[in-house]
């Protein structure tokens, strides 16, 4: 888990669906699983029941580094009703070194930390009672 997440305790439990369920289970495992499309050789984020490249159902799952760079981010200063009061908190796209893009959060880092191209690995956080991936400076 990351030392400072300022929504711990905030995140609502993730709404899992069943072609979801796999990256939750490795979630709890502390595992990065993301959709592999082995026709396209492409992964793909956020969890779906087919391939975004070929439109067909034979995806894998693959455990992947969870290193990257911030594509993009935005410093969020008003927050939703549940976050009040735990302002600011980082919102970052994420470039993974497998050639996907993801958006989390980062923690653990200043707002004015934060630069495009940064270089942030995987960092766990807690949604509800699961695991939820966030980022943090590399």
């Amino acid at each position: 888990m990351s030392e400072y997440d300022p929504l711990e305790g905030l995140r609502p439990t993730p709404v899992k669906q069943d072609f979801s369920q796999p990256f939750w289970d490795g979630a709890a495992q502390g595992k990065f699983l993301l959709q592999y499309c082995p026709e396209s050789g492409q992964y793909q984020f956020y969890p779906r029941p087919l391939s975004v490249q070929t439109g067909k159902r034979n995806l894998e799952w693959r455990e992947v580094s969870g290193r990257g760079t911030v594509y993009s981010h935005t410093v969020t200063y008003r927050s939703p009703i549940a976050a009040k009061g735990i302002q600011p908190y980082i919102v970052v796209l994420v470039d993974l070194a497998e050639g996907v893009r993801v958006m989390s959060n980062l923690v653990g880092c200043a707002p004015d930390a934060v630069k495009i191209g940064m270089a942030v690995k995987l960092a766990w956080v807690k949604a509800g009672e699961d695991n939820f991936p966030a980022f943090e400076p590399a």
